[in-house]
């Protein structure tokens, strides 16, 4: 059974460097809601523009966690990925942690087909089968290792199909995917590991629902699609 549920996986999402920018051709933008132990206290959205064969993928997070009315931990960032194609070309993002600066800056280079990356946790190059990590793009369900959108730093990672299953999202039923996303590497500290659950909507290739643990349950849900 196990061999049967792995094979259907490999078929349904085979593992491939392209981006699938085709299936998001009808999206002009994705907004996620931002939760923390049941509470909304952020946003992450996405915006799509379209030039030709370019595509412009906008990302902007912002959320702020408080305890007894201070601020205790909070997150600004904002990054572009650009596309030609279904290639990622670049990626840029700026982030403050906790007045923390965060950056990356990724190039595609065509001569050693790989990406180059200078990070703020992260300097030298990778393979361009690894994803940007944001909840935008299904592939990261099929990618063995992920880019982080806030410092490139580089993790590998291991998904698995769960099963079927319907959940309830802001009053409507849906029929998803449901995985989970780990840190391939299980040395790495707890608190750095990857560790998600993921509901995906195969119908509309976007993924509904991204929960995971740590300093609470977060949860990002896909509350709109224009």
């Amino acid at each position: 059974m196990r061999k049967l549920i792995v094979t259907l996986f490999l078929i349904l999402y085979p593992s491939t460097s392209i981006a699938h920018m085709a299936h998001y051709n009808k999206y002009n933008k994705l907004e996620m809601e931002i939760f923390r132990n049941g509470e909304l206290i952020g946003y992450n959205y996405y915006f799509f523009n379209r030039k030709g064969d370019q595509t412009l993928v906008t990302n902007q997070i912002k959320f702020s966690v408080k305890l007894l009315g201070a601020v205790i931990f909070q997150v600004e960032s904002y990054g572009e990925e650009k596309y030609h194609k279904d290639q990622l070309i670049s990626y840029n993002s700026k982030t403050l942690q906790n007045n923390k600066e965060k950056f990356v800056n990724l190039l595609f280079n065509n001569n050693t087909n790989k990406f180059e990356i200078k990070g703020s946790s992260f300097n030298g190059e990778t393979s361009i089968d690894s994803i940007i990590g944001n909840w935008w793009n299904h592939k990261i369900l099929q990618a063995d290792s992920q880019i982080s959108p806030i410092s490139g730093s580089i993790k590998k990672q291991v998904v698995t199909f769960i099963g079927k299953k319907k959940i309830d999202l802001y009053g409507k039923i849906y029929q998803v995917d449901h995985f989970t996303l780990k840190s391939k590497d299980m040395s790495i500290p707890k608190d750095k590991r990857l560790d998600f659950n993921i509901w995906y909507n195969q119908k509309n290739s976007t993924i509904l629902k991204v929960s995971y643990s740590r300093m609470g349950d977060w949860e990002y849900r896909l509350k709109k699609v224009e």
